[in-house]
C-alpha cells in the first residue's frame, strides 16, 4: 500500500506492534524523535514533511498509562502545528477506559476526560480495540472506530475443535460479548456473579448457567490484577466443571499478582491479543498472544480510502 500521502508514525509505548502494522501495510515507519529531557519532560519532534499528508500515530496504553498518553498529546500537537491535513490516532487499549461513570460521589469520569485532551489535542478520528463499555464512544465528537478481537480469539479457539463448550462472562457487563463468542463457536453461554469490594477486589458468588462436564471458556475485555477471573475458577469447579478452563481476553495487562495467579489457577490456556507488550518476565507457560496488527493495518487502510470498517467483521 504504498502512498506518500499516508504517513503511520507510532510512539513508544509498544514500537513492536507499530513496526508490525506499518509493515502489513507496507509502508515506510515515519520518521519521528521521541526523547526525554532530565525533569521528566517530554519532547517530539516530526523529521520529515507532513505538510497535507494524512497522518497516522499509533500509541496504546501499558502501565506507563500517564507517561503514554502525554507523549500522544504531543505528537499529535507537533503534527498539527507541522500542517498535517489530518491526524489519526490508533490506541489500541484505551486508558483510563474504567473510569467511564461515577460509581460514588465526588469521583471524575476519566474517561471523558481523556476523550477531550484528545480532541483538544488535535485528535480527528480514533480507532481502538475492544472498549471496557460501549458509552465512551459518546464521550467523543469525533468519529470513533471501536474493533473487536472476537474473530482472531474465536478462529484461534475453533482451530483446536473442542468439544461441549461454554462460554463464561466474568460479570453482567460481559454477557453481551460473550454471547457474541458463544455463537461464533456454536456454544452456550454462562455468567459469572460477582460483588466488588474495593478497586482490584472481586469475589465470585455464583453461577448462573449450566457448565457441569463442560470444556469452559472465559472471556473479557482484559485481564489486569487477574483476580476476577482466577476466584471464578473455584465457582466453576464447585458447579461441577471438571474439564479444562480457557481464558480469552484482548488486552494482557497482567499487572500486579496477575501471573502468580494465572499459573496457580492452572488454566489450560490463556489467549490474548497484542494489544499491550507484555515482556518476557511476564510470560508463563500455556501463555499465548495473537497479533492484532493484521487487523488495526487494516482499520487504517480502510479509513484512508474511506471503506467500510463494519464489513471486517461479518
Amino acid at each position: 500500500m504504498a502512498n506518500s500521502e499516508l504517513r503511520v508514525f507510532y510512539g513508544t509505548s509498544h514500537p513492536e506492534l507499530g513496526e508490525k502494522i506499518t509493515k502489513f501495510l507496507e509502508l515506510k515507519t515515519g520518521d519521528i524523535k521521541l526523547s526525554r529531557f532530565s525533569g521528566g519532560e517530554i519532547y517530539a519532534r516530526i523529521n520529515e514533511n507532513i505538510r497535507g499528508a494524512s497522518c497516522v500515530i499509533i500509541q496504546t496504553c501499558t502501565e506507563q498509562v500517564n507517561s503514554d498518553l502525554m507523549e500522544l498529546f504531543i505528537v499529535i500537537d507537533a503534527m498539527k502545528r507541522a500542517s498535517a491535513k489530518s491526524v489519526s490516532v490508533v490506541i489500541p487499549q484505551f486508558g483510563y477506559a474504567r473510569q467511564d461513570r461515577k460509581a460514588a460521589s465526588r469521583e471524575p469520569i476519566s474517561a471523558r476526560l481523556v476523550a477531550n485532551l484528545l480532541e483538544t489535542a488535535g485528535a480527528e478520528r480514533i480507532v481502538t480495540m475492544d472498549l471496557h463499555s460501549d458509552q465512551i464512544q459518546g464521550f467523543f465528537n469525533i468519529p470513533v472506530d471501536t474493533l473487536t478481537s472476537l474473530p482472531i480469539l474465536a478462529n484461534y479457539i475453533k482451530e483446536k475443535n473442542l468439544k461441549d463448550l461454554v462460554v463464561v462472562a466474568p460479570d453482567t457487563g460481559r454477557a453481551k460479548v460473550a454471547k457474541k463468542l458463544a455463537d461464533r463457536l456454536g456454544a452456550q453461554l454462562a455468567i459469572l456473579h460477582k460483588v466488588r469490594g474495593a478497586h482490584h477486589q472481586s469475589e465470585v458468588t455464583h453461577v448462573v448457567g449450566d457448565v457441569r462436564g463442560k470444556t469452559v471458556i472465559i472471556t473479557d475485555d482484559m485481564i489486569d490484577t487477574a483476580g476476577t477471573i482466577t476466584s471464578g475458577v473455584g465457582a466453576l469447579r464447585a458447579e461441577g466443571c471438571n474439564r479444562d478452563v480457557y481464558v480469552v481476553a484482548t488486552h494482557g495487562i497482567l499487572s500486579g499478582p496477575a501471573v502468580e495467579r494465572m499459573a496457580k489457577a492452572a488454566f489450560a490456556e490463556v489467549i490474548v491479543t497484542d494489544t499491550v507488550p507484555i515482556p518476557k518476565a511476564k510470560q508463563f507457560k500455556g501463555l499465548k498472544i495473537l497479533s492484532s496488527a493484521e487487523l488495526l493495518g487494516e482499520a487504517i487502510k480502510r479509513n484512508y480510502e474511506h471503506q467500510s470498517i463494519t464489513s471486517l467483521f461479518d
